[in-house]
This record gives structure tokens, C-alpha cells and sequence, in this order.
């Protein structure tokens, strides 16, 4: 099925006791950052996983992910172009998402993955920074030198800072796509170059294996990258609500899909309490009215799913554990159903 638009705003919320709060604002629609790989995977006869895999992976850009999870995902999304003739626009438009900026919780610059890709497609890609991060600290207030302040395979910060292969020249604008700025992901054989960072971004052919997917691409869940974490629910809830499950059951093995199922109801039982001036914890996510909702400076910030659209606790399918995304009602409902568990949505 189809999902409509994502906009997600990342607010940078710093409070001190003894002054105001700063905020800043930046705006990006996430889906963007996948619409013409999706395009590209359909045309090739990728049939339902591009959408799948196109979802999952534009959720990476979000400020809860961590540092390597768009990489990841840019694996996947390699992998399926492989399955379909190595299509060569599938691959390009992957390696472009690979370097797109993230959302930033604190306008500082995000970190850069400490690992190799599976694909040597996506040797020597990072994201690039938006405008409005800060040049000389990363997120958690690391000051440039730090770790994961220095893109993987490379020896010095990279110059200019916020810069990438694909937009050599520096960071872009806050709230942009570096697909609709550029058709070139800047690696060797193309005409774009990034011969002006810093260091050296060469590294080896790649054998890890960090992050594998699953072979059966078309069960994956929207919220899910491949290693199962990816926007995993476990908010912590107002006073009212402090009982909250983690996403992660307890049980193992095949028996995990109907606990899925059944903290999937208990996450959306939660999440019917909640309001948007519910107490959270910095960097949850959760479903408030029916909008997806991220925890930024103790408050919840919404975003619309769209026409159609709820947010809503869905069991993993592959693995033990849930997800939060926006959805139709009735997927949900033939989700949870799926896995065993009886009661609807909430149980």
C-alpha cells in the first residue's frame, strides 16, 4: 500500500533552570528523500517491497535513529535494486539517500556512522549537514575530533564542514533534498567529485555483514530496519501512564509474534491517554491523536500522518518487538489480527 507525506520537524530545544529555552526549527518531508528511488524500484518491477523499503528507510532520517541506521537502510535499498538486474537508478538514487541529512534535535551536526557498509556501492558516502547545524559540535555536544565526528575510512574532519560526496561544496539548505539538488551521488566514475574534504575517504571492499536483512523482503515492517531497532516503542508515558511496556517482549524464539501483537494493543491503549502536553522523555516517539508524536524538550511535537492516515503501535513481523507509523486503519487492524491477538487495536 501506499503511505502519503511525512513531514517531521526536528526542533532544537536547549533549557536551562535559570533562562528561557532556545528553539529552532527544522522542517524537511522525509518521504522526499525516497520518492524517486520508489519510482525507480517500481518501473524495475520491485512491486510492494519499494514502498516497504522506501518507508522504512526514510524513517531512518528522524533524530532517534543512530548514527549508522540510514546506512543501513541505504543497504537495503541496494540489496532489492540488486535483486532486479542491479538496476542502475535504484542504486544511484540509494547512494544520494545515503547522504542525506538527518533531522538534528539540537541544530548540531549528526553523527557519521563508525562502519562499513555491505555494499561497496555505498563505500565512502556520508550525510551531508543542514545549513542551520552547527559546524563545530555534533549532537551530545561533541566538539569536531570527537567520536563519530569524522565520517568512516577518513582521517580528518571532513572540509567543508557539512559537506558530502554528493555536495562537495558544503552543507544544504535546511529543510531540502539532495535529490532534487543533484542527479550525481558523487563517486568514483561520475563527474561529481569530493576531493575537497578532509582526509582520505577510501576504504576497502566491504565484508561485514552488520546488518543483513531479512530474505524475505516483502514481510518487512514499515518502521523496521534491518536491525530491528529502528523507531523500537518504549515511551516513557506521563505519571498516569508509567507502566508503559517496552517494545522488546520477553519472550523469544516463533513465540514472539503474538506478544508483538499484544504490546502493540497495550502501546496504543497508552498512547488514546495521551495529549500534547502529556510528560515525556527527550527523544520517545509515540501516537498522539492519531498524529506521530516525537518527545522534544519534555513536551510532545506532532505530525500529521495525513488524509486517511493513523499512527499506530504495529507488531514486528521478523522479529521480536514493535514499531510507530503512520498507516491505515485497517492495516493495523489486520496486522495485530495476524499475530494472534484478539481485541482490535487496543485490545
Amino acid at each position: 500500500m501506499q503511505f502519503t507525506v511525512l513531514t517531521v520537524f526536528a526542533l532544537a530545544a536547549t533549557a536551562s533552570v535559570h533562562g528561557a529555552p532556545v528553539h529552532k526549527r527544522i522542517a524537511q518531508v522525509i518521504s522526499d528523500s525516497t520518492t524517486k528511488w520508489e519510482a525507480a524500484c517500481d518501473a524495475a518491477g520491485g512491486g510492494t517491497q519499494c514502498n516497504q523499503v522506501a518507508v522504512a528507510s526514510f524513517s531512518t532520517l528522524l533524530a532517534a535513529p543512530g548514527p549508522c541506521e540510514q546506512q543501513n537502510a541505504a543497504d537495503n535499498m541496494v540489496d532489492l535494486a540488486k535483486t532486479l538486474s542491479s538496476n542502475a537508478d535504484m542504486i544511484k538514487f540509494a547512494q544520494i539517500f545515503a547522504q542525506q541529512p538527518r533531522n538534528s534535535p539540537t541544530s548540531q551536526s549528526v553523527p557519521y556512522c563508525q562502519s562499513a557498509p555491505r555494499n561497496a556501492e555505498l563505500n565512502g558516502l556520508y550525510q551531508c549537514q543542514f545549513q542551520g547545524d552547527s559546524p563545530t559540535t555534533f549532537v551530545g555536544g561533541i566538539a569536531v575530533g570527537g567520536n563519530g565526528t569524522i565520517p568512516f575510512g577518513m582521517s580528518a574532519p571532513v572540509n567543508p564542514a557539512g559537506s558530502c560526496p554528493a555536495n562537495p561544496s558544503g552543507p544544504i539548505a535546511d529543510g531540502s533534498q539532495l535529490v532534487d539538488l543533484t542527479q550525481n551521488p558523487g563517486v568514483s566514475g561520475t563527474s561529481a567529485s569530493n576531493d575537497t574534504t578532509g582526509g582520505s575517504n577510501t576504504t576497502s571492499t566491504v565484508t561485514t555483514s552488520s546488518a543483513t536483512p531479512s530474505s524475505d523482503s516483502s514481510n518487512s515492517d514499515c518502521g523496521e530496519d534491518s536491525t530491528g531497532s529502528m523507531l523500537t516503542a518504549s515511551p516513557t508515558m506521563a505519571a498516569s501512564s508509567a507502566a508503559a511496556l517496552s517494545a522488546t517482549p520477553s519472550s523469544t524464539g516463533g513465540n514472539f509474534k503474538l506478544a508483538n501483537g499484544q504490546n502493540a494493543q497495550k502501546l496504543n491503549a497508552q498512547f488514546a491517554t495521551l495529549t500534547v502536553t502529556s510528560t515525556c522523555t527527550e527523544g520517545t516517539n509515540a501516537c498522539v491523536n492519531s498524529a506521530f508524536a516525537q518527545c522534544v524538550g519534555g513536551t510532545y511535537v506532532t505530525q500529521s500522518c495525513g488524509s486517511g492516515l493513523i499512527c499506530a503501535a504495529l507488531p514486528l513481523v521478523n522479529s521480536a518487538g514493535t514499531s510507530i507509523t503512520c498507516t491505515t486503519n485497517a492495516d493495523a487492524l489486520a496486522r495485530i489480527a495476524a499475530t494472534g491477538a484478539q481485541g482490535g487495536l487496543t485490545g
